[in-house]
């Protein structure tokens, strides 16, 4: 019995199998939906329903948890990852309801591994013509919107509960955006030593990221042109000659570059 489960769980997690793409789908909608639960459930009053969906979403993502450890092919590596203690403060937030809000922004972290899991990613390339032909703006489309949810919640989290102005996610995002576009109204204001230094960390590494990953949203660095004698199918933008082979190429444009 013991040997199938294990065989079950390397064939889900590991292999390329239909029903292994299949399964490593639903464990992306299953978080997307875990996200979509922890902002909602922040414009209402928790209740014992909500607290008890947060255990049974604890118990599913410390089921899925304990399944990677057993497949790990190098335990001591996988304990090293980032992603790793991201899913284990994914636990911790849902599985202890008495720590309240103060660690819910935690369970956005779980996003961080999901949406750079490269069987995913490969799995993407394969299955959708539309994510081959823009994968770098998707991809950076990804990751501005998960630093955005990261970063909103940590701002949640740390002013929700004695900072008036912040009274659910909405008020954080608000927050977010103005201060990664620069805009700054200065409607909302982080309070205290703590929310002064994180306003700065916004600041200091978050507009430039923010700047770096929208530069590549709406002006990437390579274009997709394939080359009539090798095939190289990515090319910079300006480029007058094959990278890979030396032929010339003539890549339409529209002035910008």
């Amino acid at each position: 019995m013991a040997n199938r489960v294990s065989a079950l769980l390397n064939e889900l997690y590991e292999s390329g199998t239909d029903r292994a793409h299949r399964f490593r789908y639903a464990l992306l909608a299953f978080d997307l939906f875990t996200i979509l639960f922890v902002v909602v459930t922040s414009f209402i009053a928790h209740t014992t329903l909500i607290e008890m969906l947060d255990m049974v979403f604890g118990l599913l993502i410390l089921m899925d948890f304990a399944a990677r450890v057993h497949v790990a092919d190098n335990r001591a590596r996988y304990f090293r990852n980032f992603a790793t203690w991201a899913d284990i403060a994914a636990m911790v937030s849902f599985l202890a309801p008495l720590a309240g809000e103060g660690l819910g922004f935690l369970r956005i972290l779980r996003t961080l591994r999901l949406l750079h899991t490269y069987q995913l990613m490969n799995r993407l390339r394969k299955d959708f013509t539309f994510f081959r032909r823009r994968e770098e703006i998707i991809v950076a489309a990804i990751n501005l919107l998960v630093f955005i949810f990261v970063t909103t919640g940590l701002i949640y989290a740390i002013e929700h509960g004695h900072n008036p102005d912040i009274r659910n996610y909405a008020d954080a995002l608000y927050f977010t955006i103005t201060t990664l576009t620069t805009t700054g109204f200065g409607d909302i204001t982080l309070e205290g030593t703590t929310g002064r230094l994180l306003s700065i960390g916004v600041m200091f590494f978050g507009v430039t990221l923010f700047l770096r990953l929208a530069q590549v949203l709406f002006r990437p660095s390579k274009v997709r042109f394939e080359c009539t004698d090798c095939g190289l199918q990515l090319h910079d933008a300006d480029a007058t000659h094959c990278k890979h082979c030396g032929a010339v190429v003539h890549i339409d444009t529209e002035g910008l570059y």
